[in-house]
């Protein structure tokens, strides 16, 4: 039997103290590490807060590796009451030798009036990556696509990990700057990155095109224009093998949020790979799960995936948006792992 301890990720902000520890245990289990858990349960040592998970065995290198990807959980140690005639608890930590694609401040530094939180978004692209047929890919191998892009969080997210992204927005000052961002926050990091504009009058649409990183590391695809454009504004890009969002707050209510859904789940599951995810949180105090599942899977021909913990993630994030849920959606039934 081996315990595993996986320290909750600290917070600087009050406004998400308890987000991680309301999504660590999710995470955990459903990251390729769960299946060789027996039991988690939160404790606290020193002060710090943390998971201990029980385990059949040691956990290999791989799933080590695994660990550091983790949003919820900052670090991983193996635990032991006892080290011969010596009391503990003892902490061994582990390296995970998890590095990212580029530096997680390119998440970080950019402010902007609506941004979601960036561990958050980490998390979803985690449970994206995990609930699809592609849990065993490095994220390098894959591709993300936001159709609701706002400032690019989720983008931005998917990069440091090492995916290549596509993203989609409406608001020409807010994909315009984000994309202004991106360019001269590479240039000041001193990572490559070539940038091609192009612009189409005849849609009053226009795109960013990024190959960034030594030996085009990563592609990222900027784009203003409508849903109903999204196959045509990011065709440069293979279809992406998980569809993420922040749905936006302004439009929690009835009718905005079903006319969205409306349009864009037939769009986005035509875009989608088969055997991937949609993946997409939204303010459910006054919207309830069980309507938006039936929004998703009479609009689409995806099946949300609602056992546990699925069924479980939703959480409080400020004193106006009481309830925050998330959505995971997959085919009804998978062709397989193909590009």
């Amino acid at each position: 039997m081996t315990t595993l301890l996986a320290q909750i990720a600290p917070q600087r902000s009050t406004q998400y103290s308890s987000l991680a520890g309301i999504l660590a245990p999710h995470e955990i289990r459903l990251s390729p590490l769960g299946r060789q858990i027996t039991s988690i349960e939160p404790v606290e040592l020193g002060g710090q807060h943390y998971l201990r998970c029980g385990m059949d065995a040691r956990p290999d290198e791989l799933h080590i590796k695994e660990l550091g990807l983790l949003a919820m959980v900052s670090a991983c140690f193996l635990y032991y009451d006892r080290l011969g005639e010596y009391d503990g608890p003892f902490l061994y930590p582990l390296d995970t030798q998890s590095s990212p694609v580029f530096p997680p401040d390119l998440v970080t530094t950019r402010r902007y009036q609506g941004k979601t939180n960036e561990m958050f978004t980490h998390f979803l692209c985690n449970l994206a990556r995990f609930s699809s047929d592609f849990s065993h890919r490095p994220w390098t191998e894959l591709r993300v696509f936001d159709p609701l892009a706002g400032g690019g969080t989720t983008l931005f997210a998917a990069l440091v990990l090492g995916a290549d992204v596509a993203g989609v927005e409406q608001n020409k000052k807010s994909i315009h700057s984000t994309a202004i961002f991106l360019k001269q926050y590479m240039q000041q990091q001193h990572i490559p990155c070539t940038v091609k504009e192009e612009r189409l009058k005849r849609l009053k649409a226009g795109k960013w095109l990024f190959t960034i990183g030594e030996g085009s590391t990563a592609r990222c695809i900027l784009a203003k224009g409508e849903i109903a454009q999204s196959a045509g504004l990011i065709s440069d890009l293979k279809r992406p093998h998980f569809i993420i969002a922040d749905l936006p707050y302004g439009i929690q209510h009835k009718g905005g949020l079903e006319d969205l859904l409306e349009e864009g789940l037939p769009i986005w599951d035509t875009l989608l790979m088969p055997g991937g995810t949609l993946v997409f949180s939204w303010e459910s105090t006054r919207f309830t799960r069980s309507r938006m599942i039936e929004m998703v899977e009479s609009c689409s021909g995806l099946k949300v995936l609602d056992d546990p913990p699925y069924n479980r993630l939703a959480h409080r994030v400020d004193r106006v948006i009481k309830d925050r849920d998330i959505i995971v959606a997959r085919e009804h039934t998978s062709i397989g792992d193909r590009d």
